[in-house]
């Protein structure tokens, strides 16, 4: 049997002033949702677990420039859930964009066979180990609105929405090496222990950022719990890990009004080229 010539294929995944958040993975799952008009359903039609499911929809609904996803509330699932018309269109846009990706990686195929300049297999490697991907749960994507340069530091706020200011402190240098300024695109990354929760309002907690949110998951663990927090709007979503002694502590519960709290030294930024 003749074998199979080698061939470059990869899943897209879409690097914008939005963000690095969309892929073929969340892009199915989107196509699911449309179909199914539940999450729960289209969790199961991926496949991928009914957590990681909602974590995507968060995370997709945080750096987008509209909400992707409605919710409606109600059910043992949160009720239904339909895309919106900025979902459908982004979706065309990457599938249009996926045809001419392949294309264009046959091309080189061809190109690199051609040329003897190195083995189709040994460039995948190359390609694959240039990948990043960032532990961080909490990721949000903002202009720059403001830089206080300081003799070592600098304190740079992004605006992720009109009324939702985030601020970071970052080194000179980085913010050199950034090239941050007004305006610029950023992406700002916040793991969620560090980001602790507050019931009513405490004079006395210095830390910089503090976001008001309704509860709208917990997801108890062993040991630590996972809380989500929805703000006003209902696009951005920030999500903490306490322990289940605080979850019972301050008798959590889905609703309850709460405010999420971190430091702005606990941020990590990212320029978007």
């Amino acid at each position: 049997m003749t074998p199979t010539p080698t061939q470059l294929t990869g899943k897209l995944h879409i690097d914008t002033a939005l963000g690095s958040f969309l892929g073929d993975k969340r892009i199915r799952l989107l196509e699911a949702i449309d179909k199914c008009g539940s999450i729960s359903q289209a969790a199961k039609a991926v496949p991928m677990s009914y957590k990681a499911a909602w974590d995507a929809v968060d995370d997709m609904n945080n750096v987008a420039p509209q909400p992707l996803v409605n919710r409606s509330t109600g059910g043992r699932h949160g009720g239904g859930t339909e895309l919106t018309a900025f979902a459908r269109r982004l979706i065309a846009f990457y599938r249009a964009l996926e045809k001419e990706s392949q294309l264009a990686l046959e091309k080189l195929t061809s190109n690199l066979k051609q040329s003897g300049v190195c083995d189709v297999d040994d460039f995948r490697q190359v390609l694959r180990r240039m990948s990043m991907k960032t532990s961080a749960r909490n990721q949000f994507a903002g202009p720059v609105a403001s830089v206080k340069e300081g003799v070592v530091d600098c304190e740079v706020t992004l605006r992720l929405t009109p009324e939702l200011l985030l601020t970071a402190i970052v080194t000179r240098e980085s913010a050199e090496n950034l090239g941050l300024a007004i305006g610029r695109d950023v992406l700002a990354f916040v793991k969620a222990s560090s980001v602790l929760l507050m019931a009513g309002e405490d004079g006395q907690i210095s830390a910089r950022n503090r976001f008001a949110g309704t509860i709208t998951h917990i997801h108890q663990g062993p040991v630590n719990a996972e809380v989500t927090l929805a703000m006003p709007g209902g696009q951005h979503v920030i999500t903490a890990v306490i322990t289940d002694d605080s979850v019972r502590r301050l008798t959590l519960v889905v609703g309850q009004p709460l405010t999420a709290v971190f430091k702005a030294s606990s941020v990590f930024l990212a320029a978007v080229d």
